[in-house]
């Protein structure tokens, strides 16, 4: 772990085949987080599998199937480090059938680039639009966004403005501010403009995407905020025990706190008390919000907990909602949501099934104001107020009280039905 250096997740969004992959890697070469050594087998592989030119994908697609395929399937972590941040790099799959990896990606990360081609013919795309919109919902508050391919479009200036334009007036849709976000533009696969300074384009005069990372402001830690820590996995480990893993939302979890992990596999809480946390095989007193870490609780018993739970202190636990009211946004139902509808919703690390049983109120997307009172049913497009009813015992936190814990987006038959936050709820 880089010593004083703050830490940042940062997620590489977009369509399939606009470049994330070969820009992570890239940016790794070119930093020398890889060597040329690992790089050159890389290399051969590409040939072999007759995917020249694919071998900085490969960097991140370290998945054997991945590699044949050469299609970005799960999340792949990787670290480095700028002069300034020390970054985790979550690069999200821009495949639709690997969306759902892309919400759990974005919903880890304080910032993200979204990596546009440049490439006359690409630009904005279905996929460009759902991933600017499940990084808002989803919280990602800044972007950059990278302009990539530059060389597929002779390095034209008309055509970096043509997608700048673009992709500004999808941001604004949303809800982002695009004059404050930084565009970059460059060519991944020829490193033109990621680490390195490109000549190709005297009429760019903004920063490389690598110095561009360094102007992202520090993230806030909510560590004024209750704890919480949804759980991720759940390890039993010889010698030590129980190991849940994951990441502090917010607040601070210390060694010796008392905690209670919610709902548990009886719905009622698992009380322990934290005996060790670790980062990174390094042993902590404490974790904050951002850290992924594995901690041992005693009294835990493997079968207690699963993936999903979420653990904060025994004096402030972790709200199970009976029945709760969201704000959600239908990216992509093929007909029609009403009331009875009973999709699966992704809730921090939760996957639950949930009913809708009221929609109470039809929203404008670009304005929020109320468009109609208790419609029949929302289609695409639609922005709406409905209440709903978790099947199974479920921790979400209302927007006003732990923003970081309201978020969620609702998966049917393989694909991103709607995106929302929780905005008021009936406890347990």
């Amino acid at each position: 772990m880089a010593k004083g250096k703050v830490h940042i997740n940062l997620v590489f969004i977009g369509h399939v085949d606009h470049g994330k992959s070969t820009t992570v890697g890239r940016m790794l070469y070119d930093t020398k987080n890889i060597d040329e050594q690992a790089m050159r087998k890389l290399k051969e592989k590409a040939e072999s599998l007759g995917k020249g030119g694919f071998e900085f994908a490969f960097v991140m697609d370290n998945l054997k199937e991945e590699q044949e395929r050469g299609v970005t399937i799960d999340l792949a972590h990787r670290k480095f480090e700028t002069p300034k941040y020390y970054f985790t790099i979550i690069d999200a799959p821009g495949h639709k059938d690997f969306i759902k990896n892309m919400i759990t990606g974005a919903s880890q990360a304080d910032a993200g680039v979204l990596v546009v081609s440049g490439n006359p013919g690409d630009g904005v795309q279905a996929q460009t639009k759902e991933h600017v919109f499940l990084a808002r919902t989803l919280g990602v508050n800044q972007l950059i966004v990278y302009v990539n391919k530059m060389d597929m479009a002779k390095y034209d200036q008309k055509r970096f403005d043509d997608v700048k334009k673009q992709v500004s007036d999808l941001l604004k849709s949303v809800g982002y501010k695009p004059d404050e976000i930084p565009f970059v533009a460059g060519a991944s696969l020829l490193g033109e403009n990621v680490a390195k300074k490109s000549d190709k384009m005297p009429w760019y005069t903004g920063k490389t995407l690598l110095e561009t990372l360094d102007t992202l402001k520090e993230p806030e830690k909510p560590t004024q905020l209750p704890l919480r820590l949804p759980i991720q996995d759940v390890y039993n480990i010889t010698g030590i025990g129980v190991v849940p893993v994951g990441r502090v939302e917010t607040g601070i979890m210390k060694v010796n706190d008392k905690v209670i992990i919610m709902p548990g596999r009886e719905g009622k809480g698992v009380h322990g008390e934290v005996k060790t946390i670790e980062m990174h095989h390094e042993q902590l007193q404490q974790a904050e919000p951002g850290d992924n870490v594995g901690f041992n609780v005693r009294g835990l018993g493997k079968k207690d907990i699963a993936r999903g739970d979420v653990l904060g202190h025994v004096d402030n636990p972790p709200t199970v909602a009976t029945e709760f009211t969201a704000q959600l946004v239908v990216l992509n139902h093929p007909t029609v949501i009403s009331a009875g509808y009973t999709p699966v919703f992704h809730v921090h690390t939760a996957q639950v099934a949930c009913q809708v049983i009221k929609i109470e109120k039809k929203l404008d997307p670009a304005t929020g104001q109320v468009k109609e009172e208790n419609p029949d049913f929302i289609k695409n497009g639609d922005a709406a107020i409905v209440k709903i009813k978790p099947i199974q015992p479920m921790v979400i936190e209302r927007q006003k009280d732990i923003p970081q814990m309201s978020r969620f987006a609702i998966r049917d038959s393989g694909t991103t039905v709607a995106a929302g936050m929780c905005i008021d709820l009936v406890k347990k």
